[in-house]
C-alpha cells in the first residue's frame, strides 16, 4: 500500500480518526499491541486498527479508496498489497457478510494485521495472506473473487529519496512491485465480470489507465482527487471491470478541502459514512 507524500501536509497530519493514536480504550499490555504500536479508532470507535508508531502508517488515500469501492453484500474481496489491512477492515465492518482476503509482502506488516483482524473479533471473514502479489499464481486461486482492491506503490525504482526504513520504502517505492504487477495478479484472482479498484498518482493517471485497458481490466468509473478547488488533481481513483465493454463515466471531482481550509462538505459527508459502517 502506498502511503502518500503527494497530499499537502496538513492532509497528512490530519487524518479522521477516533483517537490520538495512543491506543485508546487498550491497556499497554494488552498482548495484541506492541510497545512500538499504536492503535487508531474508526467507525465511532467500533473499529480498531494497529499501527507502528514509527514507520509505516495508512494515510487518507486509503479512505478515500474505502469510500470509493461499491461492494455487493455477499462478494469476495481481495486486497493486494494491504500493509495494515485497514481497507480489508472497513470493507468488512461496513458489511456483516462480506469475506475479504488481504495479501501483504512484509511479514511484520502481515502478522500485524492479522492481530488487527482479532482485535475486532473479524477472523470468520478476514484472512490475512503473506505473499508476493508477483507470484500470486502460487498461493492465490484463478477466478475466485468479484472485486480487487490496491493501493500500489506509485515512485518508480530510481526516482525521488528512498526511505531508509525498509516498510516505508517498500510501500512507496516499486521495489516488490509495479502497478503493472498489481493488475496482473487482480486480473488472474478476478471472475469474469469483475472488478477492479485503485488509488494512484494524477500524474500517472494516463500509466495506469492504459495498464487497465491492457489487461483487459476495462475502465468503468474515474474519478480525480483535488486538495482544494483551484488545485491540480493529485489522485484518480479508477475502478475497471475484467472483460467490460467501453463506456467510462467520469464523476465529479472530488475535493478534500474547502475554500477556509475545513473539510469540504463531500469530504465530510465520506468520513460521515466511514464512522457511520455497520452502525
Amino acid at each position: 500500500m502506498g502511503p502518500s507524500d503527494l497530499q499537502p501536509p496538513s492532509v497528512r497530519d490530519r487524518m479522521p480518526s477516533d483517537s490520538s493514536g495512543g491506543g485508546q480504550g487498550l491497556m499497554p499490555e494488552d498482548p495484541l499491541v506492541r510497545e512500538d504500536e499504536s492503535v487508531e479508532s474508526l467507525c465511532g470507535g467500533r473499529l480498531r486498527v494497529i499501527q507502528k508508531k514509527r514507520g509505516y502508517r495508512y494515510t487518507i488515500d486509503s479512505l478515500l479508496l474505502a469510500g470509493f469501492v461499491e461492494p455487493r453484500e455477499t462478494d469476495r474481496i481481495l486486497e493486494l498489497g494491504a500493509g495494515s489491512a485497514v481497507i480489508s477492515l472497513l470493507l468488512a465492518h461496513r458489511l456483516p457478510l462480506l469475506r475479504v482476503t488481504a495479501v501483504e509482502l512484509q511479514a511484520g506488516l502481515a502478522e500485524m494485521a492479522r492481530r488487527s483482524v482479532s482485535l475486532n473479533g473479524l477472523e470468520d471473514r478476514v484472512t490475512v495472506l503473506r505473499g508476493d502479489i508477483r507470484e500470486a499464481g502460487a498461493f492465490l486461486d484463478a477466478q475466485a473473487w468479484d472485486a480487487a482492491v490496491f493501493n500500489p506503490p506509485y515512485r518508480k525504482t530510481g526516482t525521488g529519496r528512498v526511505n531508509p526504513r525498509e516498510e516505508k520504502a517498500l510501500s512507496r517505492h516499486e521495489i516488490a512491485g509495479s502497478v503493472t504487477d498489481f493488475l496482473r495478479a487482480a486480473f488472474r484472482a478476478l471472475r469474469p465480470g469483475g472488478r477492479v479498484c485503485l488509488i494512484y498518482p494524477g500524474s500517472r493517471m494516463v500509466e495506469v489507465l492504459h495498464g487497465m485497458r491492457s489487461m483487459r481490466l476495462e475502465p468503468k468509473r474515474l474519478r480525480m482527487v483535488h486538495s482544494k478547488p483551484g488545485s491540480k488533481g493529485e489522485f484518480v481513483l479508477a475502478e475497471g471491470v475484467k472483460g467490460g465493454g467501453e463506456e467510462l463515466n467520469v464523476l465529479p471531482p472530488l475535493f478534500i478541502y474547502g475554500e477556509k481550509g475545513a473539510y469540504s462538505e463531500e469530504m465530510e459527508t465520506l468520513l460521515r459514512s466511514i464512522a457511520a459502517c455497520s452502525e
